[in-house]
């Protein structure tokens, strides 16, 4: 892309999860003409509606929905990849007049359309390959390959992070250049124009129990039954499908491995611990993001409107 897309308006909500951002955005979309885009990296795949949460058919059949369900889970769904399409799927909605919603949970989608890429070459298939074998046979041991080739980006990358180390690994081994020195070379963002920049903060207490309450919930409603098809289908284990909050527990279930009340014990605590490294990242790397802490739906889409009616978006 050479030039950034140019929006007449376009609302981007990021928050953690269970924060009540699907919700948001149907309210919005339904009062603003909108069509929403999904900007999480779990909801893209098709085959978990309902542990990770995808908006239900009845909610998809009230306005448009993008990008939801769209990928097959034994695909692997980058940053780039789901950056291309969101920015289509932006593209088309304005061009029919309606205002695009883009709302997740996933920070680096947002930072990818805000600020957009480094540019890294391409990794030829056999390095990345080779790059990704190593790690998995490593196991443990993968972090510290990474620290030998890119210290810098080791410093800020967990050890269970996989992807993300065989990531580091193959661009420094592709271009003979750490991946830490290609991300400070200078970007240009994917999307510009009027846009309402939107980060939902809501109490912590709350939200606990919020997480607590929904994966209760995805249990009731066809979350075990999810994950036995997913496990038929023997994905390789570092795929992103296959670390949906609450899958590896609820997949050990059904194994026989662990009680039903270990598995949703087990999923809960992914979730909390997933929404509090969330509210870290929206924290330090969307400072200028408007924030709202308003937890009732009525009150927070009248503040949100009011916020909109400040940055001059029009409503009908």
């Amino acid at each position: 892309m050479d030039k950034p897309l140019d929006v007449k308006q376009a609302i981007l909500i990021a928050g953690p999860t269970a924060s009540g951002k699907s919700a948001l955005a149907l309210g919005l979309a339904e009062r603003l003409g909108g069509e929403i885009v999904n900007a999480d990296s779990m909801q893209i795949y098709r085959e978990l509606r309902v542990l990770t949460a995808r908006p239900s058919a009845a909610e998809e059949a009230r306005v448009p929905h993008h990008l939801y369900g769209v990928i097959s889970g034994a695909e692997l769904c980058s940053a780039g990849r789901w950056s291309r399409m969101a920015i289509e799927a932006i593209a088309d909605i304005e061009a029919r007049g309606h205002v695009p919603i883009v709302v997740g949970g996933t920070g680096l989608y947002f930072k990818a359309l805000i600020e957009g890429f480094s540019p890294i070459p391409d990794v030829p298939d056999a390095v990345r390959e080779a790059a990704r074998s190593e790690v998995e046979a490593a196991g443990d041991e993968a972090h510290a390959l990474l620290a030998a080739v890119d210290p810098a980006l080791a410093e800020v990358i967990r050890p269970s992070d996989r992807q993300r180390i065989a990531r580091g690994i193959e661009v420094a081994r592709a271009t003979g250049r750490p991946l830490s020195a290609w991300q400070k070379q200078p970007r240009e963002p994917l999307l510009a124009g009027s846009i309402a920049k939107i980060v939902l903060a809501p109490d912590r207490a709350w939200l606990r129990a919020r997480c607590d309450a929904r994966f209760e919930t995805m249990v009731q409603e066809g979350a075990i039954e999810e994950a036995r098809a997913l496990a038929a289908m023997h994905l390789a284990p570092e795929l992103p499908v296959m670390k949906a909050l609450g899958l590896r527990p609820l997949i050990d279930y059904v194994s026989g491995k662990i009680e039903l009340s270990e598995a949703v014990t087990l999923g809960q605590a992914e979730t909390r611990a997933y929404a509090k490294r969330q509210e870290t990242w929206f924290k330090t790397q969307m400072i200028t993001w408007q924030r709202f802490s308003e937890q009732d739906s009525e009150r927070l889409l009248a503040k949100i409107f009011s916020f909109i009616d400040g940055l001059g978006l029009t409503r009908p």
